[in-house]
């Protein structure tokens, strides 16, 4: 049996729902995580697997509340040695999101799983 290898990101839904950031920039910072992370991670074995098969990638857009829970959840990895990025957008300094480098689903699922799938609209 296969694992499936998936690259974790989470996405502040503030900047959308009270900040008025348009879809194109959260896009844009999920964007600069994951390239950013696989960049950092790059020589990493589950990384180079999850490259190697471009045309069967899985990424995962999860939706942080707000700032602190972002910070709280790379804390949390950070003290259980999972590899991550936040991303701070600059020049505003402002933690955006956070990518997990790619991991078999089942290593990285506790740390994620109490966060929804990002679904928040425009409405």
């Amino acid at each position: 049996m296969s694992t499936t290898i998936v690259q974790y990101i989470l996405l502040r839904s503030d900047l959308l729902k009270d900040l008025g950031w348009s879809i194109g920039s959260l896009v844009a910072q999920a964007c600069h995580a994951s390239s950013a992370v696989l960049h950092l991670f790059k020589d990493d074995e589950y990384t180079a697997k999850y490259l190697n098969d471009l045309d069967n990638m899985h990424k995962v857009v999860l939706e942080v509340p707000n700032e602190e829970s972002l910070r709280k959840l790379s804390e949390k990895l950070k003290e259980n040695s999972i590899d991550h990025k936040m991303w701070i957008e600059q020049p505003e300094n402002i933690p955006t999101c956070l990518a997990l480098k790619p991991y078999p689903k089942e290593e990285v699922k506790k740390y994620v799983g109490k966060f929804k799938l990002y679904k928040t609209t425009l409405d």
